[in-house]
């Protein structure tokens, strides 16, 4: 039977103590499910009491999340629970985890940031490749960190175009069942796009420059025939295309162009029987120079917590039914 520890931690202010602690103390409860240590705490005093071992990554989880206050970064439960499953796994040590290089200040001056093992690993992917193909479940910031990098490179002048598109087919509607004229049919389908470019820029900026060309968002189809060059692309829900349509979307690549492509391949709304382009490109680029592919799982999840269980509680109903129901 491992030998029992306890340590005590003394925090420099209950302002500290109250925003390491979380909401009703739920980072502190986080900590304890991942890790196995118990943490009371009481006022400025927190008591960590577990095996050696638990007691010793929980305590090199709490410090490093104090340095992360310190720097004056929030941080959030979803990011708090992969650190602590990471270190209670043995696989990272907190400051590996949670120290990440930020990809963008935001115009509110919020910092973005990857939260994974496998974010860092995307957006060093991104940085490094022409073509980079993001597969993986919903939450795990495939389309937002693909934004940040885009808006990033845009300000830094590396390209001067950012081009956001989707293929406009979901749920099993097709834009010709819906009211309105074209901008009206479309925008439905674009607004996901808008949603996260707003919470980058602030929303007069990001209009101007829709305005002016410099950032573009349309459905997939009003690419053919293009040549995309001097710009940052991203193709979001490509789960959605045809192997036509990502042939025709990854040749628009131009001279100093970067493409990004994300994609849940469990989550298609095409026709029974049609083959996902973005399921065939995994078997015709593999290898490629200059592409990379990223995959995710329901571990990357940085929503809401429950969405990662969620995620899990399909997987399992899947492998159970074969799918079927």
């Amino acid at each position: 039977m491992d030998e029992l520890s306890e340590t005590r931690v003394v925090l420099a202010s209950q302002e500290e103590a109250v925003a390491l602690a979380g909401s009703n103390d739920g980072n502190l409860r986080l900590i304890e499910r991942e890790v196995g240590a118990r943490i009371g705490a009481r006022g400025t005093d927190l008591r960590v009491q577990g095996t050696r071992e638990q007691v010793a990554r929980a305590t090199e989880l709490l410090t490093e999340l104090r340095k992360l206050l310190g720097k004056g970064h929030p941080i959030t439960a979803g990011e708090i629970e992969y650190a602590a499953r990471q270190v209670a796994g043995g696989r990272a040590q907190a400051k590996d985890v949670l120290f990440a290089d930020t990809v963008l200040i935001t115009d509110r001056g919020k910092p973005i940031k990857p939260h994974t093992q496998m974010q860092r690993e995307y957006v060093l992917a991104i940085q490094r490749s022409d073509v980079v193909l993001s597969i993986g479940p919903a939450g795990t910031g495939k389309t937002y960190l693909a934004m940040a990098m885009a808006v990033s490179a845009f300000r830094e002048g590396r390209v001067s175009r950012i081009i956001l598109t989707r293929p406009a087919l979901e749920a099993g509607e097709r834009l010709g069942f819906l009211p309105g004229d074209l901008q009206a049919k479309i925008d439905p389908y674009l607004r996901p796009l808008y949603d996260a470019l707003y919470d980058m820029m602030e929303p007069e900026k990001a209009q101007q420059l829709v305005e002016r060309g410099s950032i573009e968002v349309a459905p997939l189809a009003f690419m053919r025939g293009r040549t995309l060059n001097d710009s940052f692309i991203i193709l979001d829900e490509a789960q959605n295309t045809t192997p036509e349509q990502m042939k025709m979307f990854l040749t628009r690549l131009g001279f100093g162009s970067k493409a990004v492509v994300t994609g849940d391949i469990t989550q298609t709304d095409l026709p029974r029987g049609q083959i996902s382009g973005l399921n065939q490109v995994r078997d015709v680029l593999p290898g490629l120079p200059g592409v990379s592919f990223v995959y995710f799982s329901d571990q990357d999840v940085v929503r809401h917590e429950l969405v990662q269980r969620i995620i899990q509680a399909y997987q399992q109903h899947e492998a159970r039914t074969g799918g079927t129901d």
